[in-house]
């Protein structure tokens, strides 16, 4: 039987990392599924989905160890949930001013109405025309069934007033 199991990977970056990381999953007889990585001010930092063989997830579990103690990474593992997730699949985009908040206020929305966020992109830039320091995020999220999207909209466009953001959402995800 195949398992899934998810990684976190943090530390210095460095050439070679994904292919060392990689290398070590397919010496356990892993499968590598999906995966996100990114350098963020001088550190590695990553997620990726595998799958292994169940009579491998012992050796894999010892090869990680000494993955990590070799590059000076910590690496985290934990098994994959294979429940089927329901829901409306929606993309917001958030930009304004810079502020400390903003992540929190849309996020606090988001709880309240049993949003659950299957990902989120945030970056701090310089505006276009101005030059003023702007925070835009992206969040893909499933809205349940159940969920009143017109709520949703309300909601966030207090949010946009309160913190001078333009809030879009896109039903089509």
């Amino acid at each position: 039987m195949v398992r899934q199991w998810i990684l976190t990977v943090l530390g210095p970056d460095r050439p070679g990392l994904v292919e060392e990381l990689a290398a070590t999953i397919r010496a356990c007889g892993g499968n590598w599924n999906e995966s996100r990585f990114q350098e963020l001010h001088g550190q590695f930092a990553g997620l990726v989905a595998l799958t292994v063989p169940e009579d491998h997830e012992e050796s894999l579990q010892a090869a990680l160890t000494d993955f990590a103690h070799q590059t000076g990474l910590q690496v985290q593992s934990a098994p994959g949930n294979v429940n089927e997730v329901t829901g409306r699949e929606l993309t917001l985009e958030c930009v304004g001013q810079d502020r400390p908040g903003i992540v929190q206020a849309v996020s606090d929305v988001f709880k309240s109405l049993g949003i659950n966020v299957d990902r989120m992109q945030t970056a701090v830039e310089s505006a276009p025309m101005s030059g003023e320091t702007l925070f835009r995020a992206v969040f893909d999220v499933r809205i349940p069934d159940t969920a009143d999207l017109q709520s949703l909209e309300s909601r966030l466009a207090e949010i946009g007033d309160e913190l001078m953001l333009d809030v879009q959402v896109d039903p089509a995800g």
